[in-house]
């Protein structure tokens, strides 16, 4: 095996979690920069990203909350009207009860003859497109009262919805929804993006998402190192060079797939069928041996091997350069002696499915660097000893604390997937609910295995990882529809995906 050298890519966005967005507003502010101009920089940016979204809309409602999100609710409102549109305000606090610049701003619209009504439940809405300034990034409890009842009349209003730096309800950090949340059509959001806008709920309620900075070098103040960082298309040509002329097989790596217990056959031909996709030079499959025939025909460049158990494995792990362990592995006494040889063989493994079980049940308390582990919310809370909803309500930190308790990489899939590694956080965008199929994790630990074969190291592996296998889904939804994705599907899209060259001419 050649080991790939990994070229550096472009930055990626940077992420980041409320607390440090409202440290940069505060320093920004002391830096010379007045906190109602820089309100008003912010209800610019977001006036503007209307018009270019919405470019038609000629009456708008704009529901303004009390702090600083409202504030700039009031500032787009009075350059809506400015502009010659019809303003619908509605105030869930009074003019009279706000303070600071949103006060300022308040009366700023006032003053540009923009009306105000008080909130009350069942009131019409006017305008063609609502204007969500009700709640910002400081919210942590949930939300209550006439903020709620606000929120509810939105999601059921029928009209498109414009969210102002976040969702109303959705938590900066997480991407939870704090009792109800904002069902936004696009959000912009400002100064530093917010790590729960991209992960969690937050596929449901974010819409079309832009960043605005503002004017704000964010990565300019070095203590505020960002919480995590958002993956792109970028590394693909950067992590993905030309294969030298000359290359063999015996250059592009041997990955094993350790899988498929008696009457579980079909995940682990999936895993095999994307590892070899994905550019592996040599793939083997170990599996129950009624499996073997299936494997044959669904995939004959695979070298299936039929074993009753470990002593059928032979030199097998040995000849591999990477392991990948668990689709359709089982929990039983097969799929125990494959993980208890894939953990003795000392090669890079990929740890998933049962083998993510097994691994929490009956190898409780392995730590190793030289794996990467693909848990979905239920097998992350099996191996932190939690519930999946404990898991789910903070995405990030459990992603961490996997990645702290069992070490390596962990892959903790759902919404917005995490990738946790030693040079911490990223997020993977992309990725659409036609993935809520069988087969799907299969199909991204055969192409993990197939990274790590081709000698990337292991961080590099899994984000590439997470990266093709969730812009393969998207172009097999763009190409056939979300309804009805299989794991099989995505294989020949994913090989797409790894000739940039090929991938770059059909306008990926």
């Amino acid at each position: 095996m050649t080991a790939t050298s990994v070229h550096p890519a472009p930055p990626l966005r940077p992420l980041y979690r409320a607390e440090q967005v409202r440290e940069l507003d505060r320093r920004t502010i002391a830096g010379g920069i007045q906190g109602f101009a820089l309100m008003q920089r912010a209800s610019a940016a977001a006036w503007q990203r209307l018009r270019e979204r919405w470019p038609e809309t000629r009456a708008l409602t704009v529901l303004c909350g009390a702090g600083n999100n409202g504030g700039d609710g009031h500032v787009l409102a009075a350059l809506a009207a400015a502009e010659g549109l019809a303003v619908q305000r509605i105030l869930l606090k009074g003019v009279d009860e706000l303070a600071g610049d949103a006060r300022l701003a308040a009366e700023m619209a006032t003053a540009a003859g923009v009306g105000a009504e008080p909130w009350a439940p069942g009131m019409a809405f006017t305008g063609e497109l609502v204007v969500d300034a009700l709640l910002g990034t400081g919210l942590a409890g949930e939300v209550r009262g006439a903020f709620r009842e606000a929120i509810a009349a939105v999601n059921a209003c029928g009209l498109p919805v414009y969210a102002i730096d976040i969702p109303s309800g959705l938590h900066a950090d997480t991407g939870v929804v704090l009792g109800e949340a904002v069902r936004a059509s696009a959000t912009v959001t400002f100064i530093g993006d917010k790590l729960g806008l991209h992960t969690g709920a937050a596929a449901e309620h974010v819409g079309e998402l832009a960043f605005r900075s503002l004017g704000v070098d964010a990565l300019a103040e070095t203590d505020l190192v960002p919480a995590a960082r958002l993956l792109d298309e970028s590394l693909l040509e950067a992590w993905l060079p030309p294969r030298p002329r000359s290359a063999h097989k015996g250059d592009c790596g041997h990955a094993l797939i350790l899988g498929g217990a008696p009457g579980f056959g079909g995940a682990a031909l999936l895993a095999a069928e994307a590892c070899a996709r994905l550019g592996a030079g040599k793939v083997s499959l170990a599996t129950a041996p009624e499996h073997v025939t299936a494997s044959l025909v669904r995939r004959p460049e695979v070298m299936a091997h039929g074993v009753r158990g470990a002593s059928d494995l032979g030199t097998l792990p040995a000849l591999a350069d990477v392991l990948v362990v668990g689709p359709g592995l089982g929990q039983g006494s097969w799929g125990q002696a494959m993980l208890q040889a894939a953990l003795e063989a000392g090669r890079p493994l990929v740890v998933d499915a049962d083998g993510l079980n097994l691994l929490a049940e009956r190898f409780s308390g392995r730590r190793r660097d030289g794996w990467i582990l693909t848990p979905h919310p239920g097998e992350a809370a099996r191996l932190l000893g939690g519930s999946a909803a404990e898991v789910e309500a903070d995405r990030p930190a459990a992603a961490l604390a996997l990645r702290e308790r069992f070490g390596g990489v962990v892959v903790l899939k759902g919404a917005g997937t995490l990738v946790a590694g030693p040079e911490g956080l990223v997020v993977c965008p992309f990725g659409n609910p036609g993935m809520a199929s069988g087969g799907m994790g299969d199909s991204l630990s055969g192409m993990l295995g197939a990274l790590l074969a081709q000698g990337l190291p292991l961080e590099a592996a899994a984000r590439l990882g997470v990266l093709v296998h969730a812009l393969a889904a998207d172009l097999a939804a763009a190409n056939a529809g979300e309804r009805g994705l299989l794991a099989g599907d995505l294989a020949s899209y994913a090989r797409i995906l790894v000739n940039p060259t090929i991938s770059g001419t059909m306008g990926r």
